[in-house]
């Protein structure tokens, strides 16, 4: 099968969710507004750590091994945040704007991350062009400028190239990198004709002033943290930068499995160009079952829990492409043994252009026609 016709083996997310909707119960659509008490929970943690933080000082080594599995704690919670606020703009916990936007700028607050672009580059363009030419959120294409952004992303993204150490400094410097070029291409750019991201993408006047204040007040936020624990370097050290460093690398270990190892595809695909990973049942728990991420592309605002159930449907109705499903090690290892850069949809190559390895997931060889559910 040759690359230029294997659009015509794909299957678009509409369809998918046209003919699964009505086998999921109706109650899977209503928001779920229990999960608000997530959100509230780990704000708590992150604000209840900072407080016993400042009692703590001055530090000793009893203090701090006290103090540690506190700073796990609070680095999952900065892993719930995102997580919870992804779900909250999809509008699977509530079907109210402002108190959806109120508490979405909260709980991306430790991420770094405006609300207003988050759901432009995540809801708006994402979730529409999932791994196409046109998602922000796609592996850079060797075509590309060797920008800064895009060599960066080769020194740090898990790869075939990229070294120990640059793989362990990028677990927690590949959200910074992400927010911070996305930041900076609509401020400084307005989003357009900026050749450091994958893809532009576009924004409105309105909008990019909304995100500019917004990213004030996540700046005054931040400095208004730093100065409740003093400057003092250890509590900042204990308190701020380790539990954002983890869970930064927590999130992005889940992020880095999404989308990086699958093609591009013209037709956004959800069970060619994405992936969903196989984690301890207790990590699915706390982390609202992110790891169901190819079920989230097919019904992205639909309640978290029953992820489960559209696989258990996906596994009925279409087993011969359950390739999108991996234990969490093999996706990893799919993306260790290779580099990131798209040599064409279905291709990767290196920095230098000098290896070419195919896709591990959804090629077109592999890529079934369409299912008999599709086609009554």
């Amino acid at each position: 099968m040759s690359y230029e016709n294997a659009s015509d083996y794909l299957i678009h997310q509409a369809a998918y969710a046209k003919a699964l909707r009505p086998l999921l119960p109706p109650e899977a659509f209503a928001p779920d507004q229990t999960k608000l008490i997530v959100i509230v929970t780990n704000l708590a943690i992150l604000a209840l750590g900072w407080s016993i933080a400042k009692q703590l000082n001055p530090w000793s080594i009893t203090r701090i091994l006290a103090f540690l599995p506190l700073v796990i704690i609070m680095g999952n919670s900065v892993i719930v945040l995102l997580f919870s606020s992804h779900d909250l703009f999809h509008g699977s916990v509530i079907r109210k704007p402002r108190l959806t936007y109120g508490l979405g700028l909260l709980g991306l607050t430790m991420l770094w991350m405006p609300p207003t672009l988050w759901q432009i580059v995540h809801n708006r363009v994402h979730h529409n062009t999932t791994n196409s030419l046109a998602d922000p959120d796609r592996n850079y294409l060797f075509q590309q400028p060797k920008t800064w952004g895009k060599w960066i992303q080769t020194q740090i993204v898990l790869s075939s190239e990229v070294t120990p150490w640059g793989l362990v400094l990028g677990l927690p410097l590949a959200w910074v990198i992400y927010t911070f070029r996305n930041v900076t291409a609509v401020l400084l750019f307005k989003g357009e004709g900026v050749d450091y991201v994958p893809a532009a993408f576009k924004v409105r006047p309105k909008e990019r002033q909304r995100i500019a204040g917004e990213a004030l007040i996540i700046l005054l936020l931040h400095i208004g943290i730093i100065s409740y624990l003093r400057f003092e370097p250890m509590t900042l050290l204990l308190a701020y930068l380790l539990p954002i460093s983890l869970g930064y690398s927590g999130l992005i270990s889940y992020i880095y499995t999404n989308h990086l190892a699958c093609p591009m595809t013209a037709v956004n695909d959800p069970l060619a160009n994405s992936v969903s990973v196989q984690v301890p049942k207790f990590l699915d728990v706390l982390h609202l079952n992110f790891s169901y991420h190819t079920e989230h592309h097919i019904f992205p605002g639909l309640n978290s829990d029953y992820y489960p159930v559209v696989r258990e449907l996906l596994q009925q109705h279409y087993p011969e492409r359950m390739g999108y499903l991996l234990p969490a090690r093999a996706a990893w290892q799919t993306l260790r043994s290779t580099p990131r850069l798209y040599q064409n949809e279905y291709s990767f190559t290196n920095w230098a252009g000098t290896v070419t390895l195919p896709c591990a997931l959804g090629t077109p060889q592999t890529t079934p026609v369409l299912s008999p559910v599709l086609k009554t």
